[in-house]
């Protein structure tokens, strides 16, 4: 079976369902495992790749993008057409994130192309290991996919029962710096499954933009720092910033020293089975008393 992956996530699913070797392309973001970065690049992104860019200047470009209606990615067609895929895992979940699923027919439609088009859109944990399974019936890899959501199920009940014997903590986490946005989608299930009272969005729901009054409002006792697609050492660096803002440096969390900034694009942006890492993160960050602190390449405690 000849794959393409349009998804950090879904690149992650492959290999471990042992298909590494039947992975045709994947996304420029690709890089777990580390085999994924010798694979050809299907899918590319728009944004400007001379310089680092600010967290302003990139919510600036996407919501330029999106009011002219511009693709944030881009395809290769001609890949797509000389590798000729049997399947193709894609998302609708956020235009932000990936190439639509439904740009991806378009092009398959364009280029005469026959291939499957499967759409990962999680909007809870439980939907992520979902998407698990899924990709393992579309490769007729059920047995090894059940194995792996079966153990990544054990992890997640062992953090809810460890849990749900300790005060809930108000907990916010905060996906993106410049506009304020909040996590949205599977992150305040986790925060819920972790011990902590999720601030400012609902389960299931979109990641959404708020103001500082609002984070100030909400006083938060732990804040958890994830942007969208960085890594640690990029979100250390900024979340430093954040103490310049006197309606977050007041909040009980920047006061009290519980403010963490984490390697978000391993374990929360993307939907993989890496997002068992993140609640176990979560879950220490929230009751350190109570879960084994994660390695110090994973997160960061920002006094």
């Amino acid at each position: 079976m000849k794959i393409l992956s349009l998804l950090p996530s879904a690149t992650e699913i492959v290999f471990a369902l042992g298909l590494g070797d039947q992975l045709e392309g994947v996304t420029y973001e690709c890089d777990f495992p580390p085999e994924a970065r010798s694979k050809p690049v299907v899918s590319d992104t728009a944004l400007p790749q001379d310089r680092r860019l600010s967290a302003k200047e990139i919510d600036d470009f996407v919501a330029s993008s999106m009011d002219r209606r511009e693709p944030i990615y881009t395809l290769d067609r001609e890949l797509i057409r000389r590798v000729q895929p049997d399947l193709i895992l894609a998302q609708d979940l956020c235009r932000v994130c990936a190439v639509p699923s439904g740009q991806v027919e378009d092009a398959l439609s364009e280029l005469g192309c026959s291939s499957q088009v499967l759409s990962l859109d999680p909007q809870t944990i439980d939907e992520i290991l979902e998407g698990i399974l899924q990709v393992g019936q579309a490769t007729r890899t059920e047995h090894l996919a059940d194995e792996i959501v079966a153990v990544l199920r054990g992890r997640l009940g062992h953090v809810r029962a460890r849990a749900s014997g300790l005060p809930s903590v108000r907990t916010l986490c905060l996906e993106w710096s410049d506009p304020p946005f909040v996590g949205g989608h599977w992150v305040p299930g986790m925060v819920e499954m972790a011990g902590g009272t999720n601030l400012l969005n609902g389960q299931g729901k979109p990641s959404k933009r708020v103001g500082w009054s609002d984070v100030a409002g909400a006083a938060p006792e732990v804040v958890v720092f994830m942007p969208c697609g960085y890594y640690l050492e990029e979100a250390e660096t900024e979340v430093e910033g954040l103490f310049d803002v006197a309606d977050f440096a007041q909040t009980p969390a920047a006061r009290l020293g519980n403010v963490f900034a984490v390697d978000a694009s391993s374990y929360f942006s993307r939907p993989g089975p890496r997002i068992v890492d993140g609640l176990e993160i979560l879950a220490w960050a929230i009751h350190p008393e109570a879960f084994p602190e994660p390695p110090a390449d994973r997160v960061v405690q920002v006094r």
